[in-house]
């Protein structure tokens, strides 16, 4: 079954809403323009950390969910452990379809 918020990474990505890679989405971070950003379930501790400080400290809602192949694929990339979302839209959309699968976990 193909999961539907993945579907949504594809779309926020062909649609441009989509940013991913470390310097990248930090940076859509730190400029205000990220409405959700989300961290594979096999990133490191040190990379999880970090964007959760991040995230905290710009007020930007982070999710880990599926794993860096899964992530990749949904948006015709190689494997990748951050993404975030800089459209409310999809964000919503998102966060609709991630709060129907118990293998997400909110990170405060």
């Amino acid at each position: 079954m193909t999961n539907k918020a993945l579907s949504a990474l594809g779309m926020a990505m062909r649609a441009g809403k989509l940013v991913t890679g470390d310097e990248t989405v930090l940076k859509t971070v730190k400029q205000g323009k990220a409405r959700l950003v989300i961290v594979a379930a096999d990133a490191s501790d040190n990379t999880r950390k970090k964007y959760r400080d991040k995230c905290a400290t710009y007020d930007v809602e982070l999710v880990e969910a599926f794993d860096r192949y899964s992530l990749g694929a949904a948006i015709g990339k190689e494997a990748r452990v951050i993404v975030a979302i800089a459209d409310e839209g999809f964000a919503s959309l998102i966060r609709k379809q991630l709060g129907k699968h118990s293998e997400v976990e909110n990170i405060d």
